[in-house]
């Protein structure tokens, strides 16, 4: 197998600091002082058409945080990072917009670089102190604080609830790839998602190694036994309003639809247990996790004995079956540390029962799922949504989910943002998610 970087990527950079280079000069643009330097709040603007008193998301809200009362942790993940920069030049360029239209073009640019600089900077080799290439905290946290900026921007013009809520959304859409994954002509195509870092109240300084790994693989070309595939990738919030408001469906869908951009494979993926690379072999239909929220500290409303079926998801079965090749996957060479298997096991209330029973070979006739394979979390419900648009669109198309294996620091650290074993560990579970796709196509 071949990879090879994008090669588009100097180009798009190019025209992207171009655009927002002229936006600046646009008649009636106010002059805005240059981006200043790195403040102690990861989201400080650095000039002045903010109002800092507007109050961000419960999500947006943890970017001062630190360990132990010590400084912010996600502004010395940015700065290390080097995303630091593209916040303070968002900001800076806010303040110069004059009209919506040009700050919808902004938004949209702006996402769009944030996510090419990400993927770019994954795939090239960082010099410390800088972060290591396949730390996908720097894309979390700038997306994070360009959203919050966003919400506290006070233009010079008028701008309604519901313009700046769709600049938001606009912005999401392009920083996390939905908006760009467009593949080239003449190539076998998949498409790949991970997640964002999430539990981030109990380790403020967590990663997830399912987004180092989309990451890492945006826009390469694989040649496997004479064939090019070229991987197009997607980031997935921890958010159950996102889901609610179709956002999986909104990034998928499109590439089942058949014509030039319909993919060959889609495979969903996030961060699951220990030491396993799991590809789950049945998606429950229905939420039933409680013991944790979202990343806005939402709960998703089921229980394990009261599962409950987001307000948005389309019609389809309790249960649904990956077309993956997953024996095949299940037997990749993964670094010696970890294991692959194929999980059937779930959680189901049987036919005319109540209480939830655990079915290690998979479901029963008629039985609600309160579980899937990937659990009741919005691991098993992206795999859900991805297998019914398969079932919907495409039922021959090679869909499923891979749980990666949980990222961990050195246990004898509790406060610094990196330690040689947490970067070993993320390159080993990247590197073994690299195997297991490749394994799907041999």
């Amino acid at each position: 197998m071949r990879l090879r970087p994008s090669s588009l990527l100097p180009a798009f950079l190019a025209g992207a600091l171009a655009l927002s280079s002229a936006l600046t000069t646009l008649p009636s643009a106010t002059a805005a002082p240059a981006p200043a330097a790195p403040t102690p709040s990861a989201a400080s603007p650095s000039t002045s058409c903010f109002d800092l008193s507007v109050t961000g998301t419960v999500e947006e809200q943890r970017l001062d945080r630190g360990v132990a009362g010590g400084p912010s942790v996600p502004a010395e993940i940015l700065a290390r990072s080097g995303f630091d920069r593209q916040v303070r030049l968002f900001s800076h360029l806010l303040c110069a917009m004059p009209n919506r239209a040009a700050a919808t073009a902004l938004v949209r640019v702006q996402g769009q670089l944030l996510w090419r600089t990400a993927t770019y900077r994954a795939q090239h080799p960082q010099t410390a102190p800088a972060l290591p290439s396949t730390d996908d905290r720097g894309l979390y946290w700038a997306r994070i604080s360009m959203a919050l900026a966003l919400r506290q921007w006070q233009p010079h013009f008028a701008l309604g609830t519901t313009d700046r809520a769709e600049l938001i959304r606009s912005f999401e859409y392009s920083s996390r790839g939905i908006t760009s994954s467009r593949f080239s002509p003449g190539v076998r195509k998949i498409l790949l998602t991970g997640f964002d870092p999430f539990t981030l109240d109990a380790d403020i300084r967590i990663g997830n190694p399912s987004g180092a790994n989309a990451l890492t693989l945006d826009g390469q070309r694989w040649t496997v036994n004479g064939k090019t595939y070229e991987i197009q990738t997607v980031m997935l919030p921890v958010r159950y309003t996102d889901f609610d408001e179709n956002m999986v469906e909104n990034a998928l869908a499109p590439h089942y639809r058949g014509g030039p951009q319909h993919a060959d494979l889609v495979m969903t993926a996030s961060q699951g247990r220990v030491g396993i690379f799991d590809l789950e072999a049945f998606n429950g239909r229905r939420r039933s996790v409680s013991s944790i929220g979202d990343n806005n500290n939402l709960w998703g409303g089921g229980t394990i004995n009261a599962p409950v079926v987001s307000p948005s998801m389309p019609a389809g079965p309790e249960w649904i079956t990956s077309s993956l090749p997953l024996a095949r996957m299940s037997g990749a060479t993964v670094p010696t540390q970890f294991r692959t298997r194929v999980n059937t096991s779930v959680l189901e209330i049987p036919a005319g029962e109540t209480l939830p029973v655990r079915r290690p070979d998979g479901p029963t006739a008629g039985s609600i799922a309160s579980e899937g394979t990937g659990g009741g979390y919005l691991s098993n419900e992206v795999a859900y949504r991805n297998t019914l648009q398969r079932d919907l669109l495409d039922p021959s198309m090679p869909a499923g989910h891979l749980h990666v294996p949980v990222l961990q620091f050195d246990l004898a650290n509790k406060t610094a943002i990196t330690d040689p074993t947490y970067e070993t560990n993320r390159d080993q579970i990247v590197a073994g998610a690299h195997s297991v796709l490749r394994a799907a196509l041999s």
